[in-house]
């Protein structure tokens, strides 16, 4: 096999997942049955996938998520660049909110900076300059990540066309206008009240406005643009720990202030 999946193919992957996604039931990993999935093939099913939560009309892309943003996270998946995957309305949920821990499988969590457009940006060719003036603010925020493949056995094909293990999104209370080097931010994180883990801007890609010039680069080749109005998470801070019901989760911010969930 060439690892060029057929439409039906790439359709009955997506309706695989689908039904994981709805059920919170897990499945084996795509490249246990395909092992010569590629990332491409992955990204086919991944927009198939979308097409199948979005046909109904009741939720439309509102941002869009990084990953594998940290040279640990690539070295261990044999990459050297990050995914991506799009954020979902109803992936959104308000800071402080109390979120069920029914709609997840396996869920992690990460503190990251989202960053807003405020105008639109189409690759190729973005520069980081080009993506400076197109930002019109910053959130802290919190990352639920969760994979539908079973017990996160998953090599990067999986995470692609899993919408990039994307599950819930909790953005701070407000925008911040980005008059600082977001390189430089640090971000403290707790667990019920007890340190977790520290993070910096930095830690994103090296720069998170770099990896705003990088998805627009890269969707670019695809004709799609980053609009205004929607976010990017620019990828973790910090090694995604485990979530479980009754842990309460805050990230801190300079400049950016604080951002809570709690799963029960």
């Amino acid at each position: 096999m060439n690892g060029q999946l057929k439409a039906h193919e790439t359709r009955g992957y997506a309706e695989r997942l689908l039904e994981a996604y709805r059920t919170h039931t897990p499945m084996p990993p795509l490249t246990s049955e395909r092992p010569d999935l590629t990332a491409a093939d992955a990204y086919h099913i991944q927009s198939e996938l979308v097409s199948l939560l979005l046909a109904d009309g009741n939720d439309r892309i509102v941002g869009y998520k990084l990953g594998l943003t940290s040279r640990p996270m690539q070295e261990l998946l044999g990459v050297n660049e990050p995914d991506y995957g799009p954020v979902l309305r109803s992936m959104v949920v308000s800071d402080n909110a109390d979120v069920p821990a029914d709609q997840f499988i396996q869920p992690k969590i990460e503190a990251e900076l989202a960053l807003v457009l405020e105008h639109d940006l189409r690759g190729p060719g973005v520069t980081i300059d080009d993506a400076r003036v197109a930002i019109g603010g910053a959130y802290v925020a919190l990352e639920i990540i969760d994979s539908r493949i079973e017990d996160w056995k998953i090599k990067l094909p999986d995470t692609i066309a899993d919408l990039a293990s994307g599950a819930a999104v909790v953005l701070g209370p407000q925008p911040v206008p980005v008059d600082f080097d977001p390189r430089l931010v640090g971000v403290v994180v707790t667990k019920n009240g007890s340190l977790v883990t520290t993070g910096a801007g930095a830690a994103a890609l090296g720069d998170p406005i770099g990896a705003v010039a990088w998805l627009a680069n890269t969707l670019g080749a695809y004709d799609v643009a980053l609009e205004a109005g929607r976010f990017v998470m620019t990828g973790s801070l910090h090694a995604a720990f485990t979530l479980s019901p009754g842990d309460i989760v805050e990230a801190e911010a300079d400049r950016l202030g604080t951002v809570t969930v709690r799963l029960i």
